[in-house]
Formats: C-alpha cells, sequence, structure tokens
C-alpha cells in the first residue's frame, strides 16, 4: 500500500472514529456507532499492516490471528457484570503496550537529523513510557477492585499526596538525566516508580468512586497511545489517542460533577474517603413479602424504577422490563431513574435496560426525574445504595456527603430490592433503608422479580 493510499485510509478511519463518538450519546443511534467504530478500527490495522515499511512476517501474522481469536472469545463469553472489569483490564494493555514501544524505541539505534529532533525523541520517549506504565498498573488494581480480587476500601497512606508528588519530581529529575544521556538507567527507574505511582493512585479511591475511576483510566490509555502516536510517527494513533483521552476526560469531569467531586482530586487519588465519624442511624429495617409489593403496585397510579449494579449481578433486567410492560398495560405510569454513576461503569444501567428492549422515552436522568419523587406513589429500588443514599445530604462526615442523589425517599412509598442487610460494595450505610416509608424486599433480584410477576397479571 502506497503512502497516499495509506493516508487516505488514516483519515476514513478518523472520520468513522469521530462519527463513533457522536454516535453513541443517543440511544437509539448506538447500535449504528459502534459498527462505526469497528469499521474504522478495522480499516486502521489492514492499512498498517499493508505498509511498505511493514515486514509481513509470519510472527505478526501469527499475533493478529492469536490476538482476533482471545478477543473474539473474551467479548463473547463476558456477562454485562463483568463488563467494567473487562474495560479496566483492556486499559492496562494499552498503557502496557506503551511502555514496550518506548523501551524498544530507546534501545533502537536512530539517525537524528537535529538536535531538536533528538530532544523531541526523547521527550516522547519518556512520556509515553510514563504515562503508559501509570495506567497499566492503575488499571490492573482497578481490575481487582471491580472483580472483588481485593477490596474496595480505599487505601489511605501517611502523606500520601506527598509520596505522590515525590515520585512525580523524581521522574523530572530523571528526564533531565535521560536527555543529558546518562543511561538507559534512568527510564527504567522511572518506569519503577511510574507503575508504583498508578497502583497507588486507584488503591487510594474508594469502591463507591470506580466509575469515575474507570471513565479517567480510558483517558489516560488515551493520552498514552497518543504520546505512542507521537514515537511512531502515526498520525492515525495520535488523533484516535487524543479523541479517546479528551472523551475519557470529559466524561470523567462530568461523573465529577455528578458526584460533587473535584476533577484535580481524581487525578491526583484519594477521595472517597470519609473526614470523621458516620451519623447515627435510628430504626430498624422492616421486611415484606412479595404480596405486599403487588398490592401497593396494584394501587399505586405512578412508579419509578431505580436500577443499581445489583440489577446486573441477578441479571434480572428482562424481568424489570417484563414488569414494566405488565404496569404500563394497567395505564400506570411506569419510569426509570438513572444516576450518572449507576453501575460500575458509565452508562452501565442504560444498557442492560436497552438489552431487555425497554422504551427510550421512560428511561431519564438523575436532574429529569428529581423533582418528580414527592408525586409518586411507589419507587423500587433495585440493588443501589450510594445513589439513593439520604446520607449524601443529612451527613456532612459521609464518604458521598454533598453528592448528588435521587431523592427517593420523598416518594410515599418505598421498596427496596436487596440480597441481605449489608452495607453493599462501597461499604456506606444507608439510611433510606431505617426510615418509615420504606420496606426491604429481600432476597435475589431476579427471583424476587419473578414472583412478583406471578401476582401481576
Amino acid at each position: 500500500m502506497t503512502i497516499g493510499l495509506q493516508t487516505a485510509a488514516y483519515i476514513g478511519s478518523t472520520v468513522l472514529f469521530i462519527l463513533a463518538l457522536g454516535g453513541l450519546s443517543n440511544q437509539e443511534k448506538a447500535k449504528r456507532a459502534v459498527w462505526f467504530g469497528i469499521i474504522g478500527m478495522a480499516i486502521a490495522v489492514i492499512a498498517t499492516v499493508a505498509d511498505v515499511r511493514v515486514s509481513l512476517s509470519g510472527l505478526l501474522i501469527g499475533a493478529l490471528v492469536i490476538g482476533s481469536v482471545i478477543g473474539a472469545i473474551v467479548a463473547s463469553r463476558v456477562e454485562m457484570t463483568g463488563m467494567p472489569q473487562l474495560v479496566a483490564a483492556l486499559h492496562s494493555f494499552v498503557g502496557l503496550a506503551a511502555v514496550f514501544i518506548g523501551i524498544n524505541s530507546d534501545l533502537s539505534v536512530h539517525d537524528f537529523a537535529s538536535k531538536a529532533e533528538q530532544v523531541i525523541h526523547e521527550v516522547e520517549v519518556f512520556l509515553g513510557v510514563f504515562i503508559g506504565a501509570v495506567t497499566f498498573t492503575g488499571s490492573i488494581i482497578a481490575y481487582a477492585k471491580l472483580a472483588g480480587k481485593i477490596g474496595g476500601k480505599a487505601l489511605i497512606l501517611p502523606g500520601r499526596h506527598l509520596f505522590n508528588l515525590a515520585i512525580v519530581i523524581g521522574s523530572l529529575v530523571l528526564l533531565v538525566m535521560y536527555m543529558n544521556h546518562a543511561g538507559s538507567w534512568t527510564l527504567y527507574i522511572m518506569t519503577i516508580l511510574a507503575l508504583i505511582l498508578g497502583a497507588h493512585m486507584v488503591m487510594a479511591i474508594g469502591g463507591a468512586d470506580m466509575p469515575v475511576v474507570v471513565s479517567m483510566l480510558n483517558s489516560y490509555s488515551g493520552w498514552a497511545a497518543a504520546a505512542t502516536g507521537f514515537l511512531l510517527g502515526n498520525d492515525l494513533l495520535i488523533v484516535t489517542g487524543a479523541l479517546v483521552g479528551s472523551s475519557g476526560a470529559i466524561l470523567s469531569y462530568i461523573m465529577c460533577k455528578a458526584m460533587n467531586r473535584h476533577f484535580i482530586s481524581v487525578i491526583l487519588g484519594g477521595f472517597g474517603d470519609a473526614s470523621g465519624p458516620a451519623m447515627e442511624i435510628e430504626g430498624e429495617q422492616i421486611a415484606i413479602d412479595v404480596d405486599g409489593v403487588a398490592s401497593a403496585l396494584e394501587d399505586a397510579d405512578s412508579v419509578v424504577i431505580v436500577p443499581g449494579y445489583g440489577m446486573a449481578v441477578a441479571q434480572a433486567q428482562q424481568s424489570v422490563s417484563e414488569l414494566t410492560r405488565r404496569l404500563r398495560a394497567k395505564g400506570k405510569n411506569v419510569r426509570f431513574a438513572i444516576h450518572p454513576v449507576a453501575g460500575r461503569l458509565p452508562g452501565h444501567m442504560n444498557v442492560l435496560l436497552a438489552e431487555a428492549k425497554v422504551p427510550y422515552d421512560i428511561v431519564l436522568e438523575m436532574d429529569e426525574i428529581n423533582d418528580d419523587f414527592p408525586e409518586t406513589d411507589v419507587v423500587i429500588v433495585i440493588g443501589s445504595n450510594d445513589i439513593v443514599n439520604p446520607a449524601a445530604q443529612e451527613d456532612p462526615n459521609s464518604p458521598i456527603a454533598g453528592m448528588p442523589v435521587l431523592e427517593v425517599w420523598k416518594a410515599k412509598q418505598v421498596f427496596v430490592s436487596k440480597r441481605g442487610q449489608g452495607t453493599g460494595y462501597s461499604g456506606i450505610e444507608n439510611p433510606l433503608f431505617y426510615k418509615d416509608n420504606t420496606r426491604m424486599f429481600y432476597g435475589d433480584a431476579k427471583a424476587s422479580l419473578d414472583q412478583l410477576l406471578t401476582q401481576i397479571h
């Protein structure tokens, strides 16, 4: 393939990637947008492999085939409940690739046309490896937290910000030494420091904030790819990395606003921890059986369903969809309330509901529906904790203090579908469960809803 034809292919891929990102903002266009991305990436891979400067060896072909097969197997087997940790794991691959490419470039012999070109190359190598290493270990820790391999509680070390700052300053000193030809050992020591920094930053983030971490790591992986693109002189990789990096950063910012967090705090790591003793909770959790829930739904005119990660774990979205269909057939006003950080991945609940064919027009964001709860007869909370937690407004010492939440407790009746009396993934107690108008509908979400469906015809 000639350089001109490859450039045209890269431009086409760039356009398709932009269309893919733009289409994902609309549920009805999302499927087509995904296909734009798939086709764009296929064109990009083919154009890169067909480059006259690329030796099409058996090793390269084998790597492409093996990688494609593994990707297809993993994608076909993963459940939606495992999607957050899969995304985190894939981010780690991008970071590791950036590290390997940077070190390989350092080991290669280069013939620079000028001193300025050499300086630019050295900075590109150093930044690419640094960002890639931070992304790699940060993503590994995020994967472990999301998959339950390690606890979701924030690891708060004394002087953690000074520790992070010391690593960054040390890396800058090593960069200066590297550019003054002190040797490749400076690059390797920086790599180790960056690996430690990435792990420490994400370990210092609590489980309640993991959705922000996923989007933040998405941004990091994009900037790592962009840095690699500069290093390889690949325009498409630069553009693609910039698209991913900027979109991830924007998403992180939006989610931080939704959680009342500061974006800089996310970048530095170390939020999601309490600042004092939690407020005492009075009362007790009162259980209700399926007959009681069914009776309340029969009498209700307006119903709001709040889905959370518990719905995903129980794979209850189809049962939720059928319950919605039956209630609407009875003339009841049924809507869904989606918090920006519901689940463990941005847009997690929207995807599950779309998969279950819940109509798009009754799925509303927090800002669209929060004012309607006082006029709502019944709210059904399915596997949610933090996003419906009144402690965010009532307890200044809560880890989620100040976070905008769905004010479900203002409804006439609230039913919470929950496995047991535990605090859930984030470990934060929820006063909602003890309020006078709340009843606990204990049990597996799918089994509970299937029981409810036998009462609602």
